[in-house]
């Protein structure tokens, strides 16, 4: 019953911008975390970023420095900013959640439908 609804992703020059938004909906009871990760074609999907509902963030090293993730609790939102994007960035990025949806329930995890950024040279 909690979907994930990316957007922002797109066709971007190296160097360029891209904002990427994350919206939660469905019966949450807490939300433990949010984050983004990205899949390269025939690879493993690895972690981008991670932010948790207290403002921890944790980073792959290879965007450091040029990505920002954030997030608004009252909103269920999380978002990505990624700047000096580079062609070895091109890959889809899928939103993932750590909800409980109620008392005496499990952790579970959620992911958005995925959203492809290329980056061109």
């Amino acid at each position: 019953q909690v979907q994930l609804v990316e957007s922002g992703g797109g066709l971007v020059q190296a160097g360029g911008s891209l904002r990427l938004s994350c919206v939660a909906s469905g019966m949450i009871f807490t939300m433990n975390a949010m984050g983004w990760y990205r899949q390269f074609p025939g690879k493993q999907r690895e972690l981008v970023a991670t932010i948790t509902s207290g403002g921890s963030t944790n980073y792959v090293d290879s965007v450091k420095g040029r990505f920002t993730i954030s997030g608004d609790n009252a909103k269920k939102t999380v978002y990505l900013q990624m700047n000096s994007l580079k062609p070895e960035d091109t890959a889809v990025y899928y939103c993932n959640a750590q909800v409980r949806l109620g008392w005496g329930m499990r952790e579970y995890e959620y992911w958005g439908q995925g959203t492809p950024v290329t980056v061109s040279s």
